[in-house]
């Protein structure tokens, strides 16, 4: 096996036993938004988990707002969302996989129009995938 496939595998397997909450890094402290998301399962997971949970709108000062778009046209909110996070806080925004409507270049082309940096990407469940954005270092308020 080449090298570079062989780190590639390995670091899979390292990722492979987490749970998808292990994965968003979901804290049992953390304020939680979540809008759009159609999944109960992972509002359940989300329940379970973090101090405060609220669905179909955004609390201020959100460590996580969960965010579900299934279209490239929905993503024009990212921008308003991002008013409602935590300095250090995340925006996920969990999209259908392999649909035309809405492709990873759009999400990471509307996630910089906002003002956010892309830092991470999951599968987020065999039909969905996650991707990450935060507020750039250099303009969290400190």
């Amino acid at each position: 096996m080449a090298p570079r496939k062989a780190a590639k595998d390995k670091s899979a397997d390292r990722f492979k036993h987490r749970t998808r909450l292990e994965k968003l890094g979901v804290k049992p402290k953390w304020r939680v938004s979540v809008v759009a998301v159609g999944d109960p399962e992972f509002i359940r997971e989300l329940r379970n988990a973090a101090a405060e949970v609220v669905i179909g709108r955004t609390l201020e000062n959100s460590d996580a707002i969960f965010f579900g778009a299934v279209d490239a046209k929905e993503l024009v909110r990212l921008a308003l969302l991002k008013r409602s996070l935590k300095p250090e806080g995340a925006l996920w925004v969990i999209r259908p996989k392999g649909r035309p409507e809405i492709s990873e270049r759009a999400v990471m082309d509307a996630g910089k129009a906002a003002g956010l940096v892309d830092v991470k990407v999951i599968s987020f469940s065999e039909t969905h995938t996650g991707e990450k954005f935060v507020i750039p270092l250099a303009l969290r308020k400190r």
